[in-house]
């Protein structure tokens, strides 16, 4: 049998914000058949994951192409990797079956051919829709568990910001503050994400950023006894404004720069001396360098998730051709929660 598989690649490379004209839809004929002894397993693709930090693998050279396998340069007219989940379709690999639900690295595609040394894994959905295994039990959600415990080390009582806190990770991290008992205020782009904030996710303050002319101020007006921890998804003058409003021992997770993504000349320059005589403690991340309390992380979420003490933020679009224009949407704040695209019926 053989099926038309649409899939979208990347037409040029980018500098800048994306275009939806940066990519092209593609159709090639793919047997869903396998030579013995391939190892490879074929599947067809219910949701992929749409990241920020596919930007700088879409760049001519970044630097963080030479970090490791998933973060590599994208190749112009190629599949471009991307987290998903999908059902197995055909298998020449003894550890998958026809059927089977797995979850890991697929493509923007309808379907994707997957080498037997794929990072990819069966999986069990633990009685959850398919799309948390995309985004809460996924990379974004142990971003936000590990950078939050691991790397900031919390304590009740203390005071959290949280960046982008309406996006995929920011609005689990200002939940799990909050269960906490941390005092959590976030910022986001809008007035619509800045009451969900309030209203729906329980944090205690918010405000939207783009009606500020001196973030410094703000922080000091929302944190008039200044900020123990900082979760940083946007890098620039947040982290600035951040730093200069840290208490001494504070903690900042550098989880994404998004605001320098699209602006190469956009670089954040907190005062160095804040660092030093405040002893802040300032630490990049990548959410697989903590797969050791992935179990941890899973457990503590799907708990909270049942009962009801976190809720989940989703936000889909639907087929692979609106891939382009969702990835697009995350750099003007178009998405609230998880941005995932919906290939075809769990």
């Amino acid at each position: 049998m053989e099926v038309a598989n649409k899939y979208v690649t990347l037409k040029t490379h980018i500098e800048g914000a994306p275009k939806e004209s940066d990519f092209e839809l593609k159709t090639s004929p793919l047997a869903l058949s396998l030579d013995p002894s391939s190892d490879e397993i074929i599947v067809k693709n219910l949701y992929v994951s749409i990241d920020p930090y596919q930007l700088n693998r879409m760049k001519l050279y970044n630097s963080s192409q030479k970090m490791g396998a998933g973060l590599e340069g994208i190749t112009l007219g190629k599949e471009i990797k991307a987290y998903g989940v999908a059902e197995v379709v055909a298998s020449d690999n003894v550890e998958f079956e026809k059927g089977d639900v797995v979850v890991g690295f697929v493509t923007w595609a309808e379907y994707s051919k997957i080498r037997g040394n794929g990072m990819i894994r069966k999986l069990d959905p633990l009685g959850f829709p398919l799309s948390y295994h995309v985004g809460l039990f996924g990379y974004s959600g142990l971003a936000a568990y590990a950078g939050f415990f691991e790397i900031c080390k919390p304590k009740q009582g203390e005071k959290v910001f949280v960046s982008a806190a309406s996006g995929s990770v920011g609005n689990m991290v200002g939940q799990y503050a909050k269960l906490l008992g941390c005092y959590v205020v976030g910022c986001a782009g809008s007035k619509q994400k800045v009451e969900l904030l309030k209203e729906k996710l329980g944090f205690d303050d918010a405000f939207n950023y783009k009606g500020e002319t001196d973030l410094n101020s703000a922080l000091k007006r929302y944190f008039p006894d200044g900020i123990d921890i900082y979760f940083d998804n946007v890098g620039a003058e947040m982290l600035e404004a951040a730093v200069a409003n840290m208490n001494t021992y504070g903690r900042v997770a550098v989880c994404g720069a998004t605001s320098e993504y699209t602006d190469p000349g956009k670089r954040a320059a907190p005062n160095m001396l804040d660092v030093i005589y405040k002893r802040i403690k300032i630490q990049g991340f990548l959410a697989w360098d903590h797969m050791d309390v992935f179990e941890d992380f899973i457990s503590t979420t799907g708990n909270c998730l049942r009962s009801g003490q976190m809720l989940p933020l989703e936000d889909f679009s639907n087929g692979v051709e609106t891939i382009p224009s969702a990835f697009v949407g995350l750099f003007r704040g178009d998405n609230i929660g998880k941005k995932m695209v919906k290939i075809t019926e769990d």
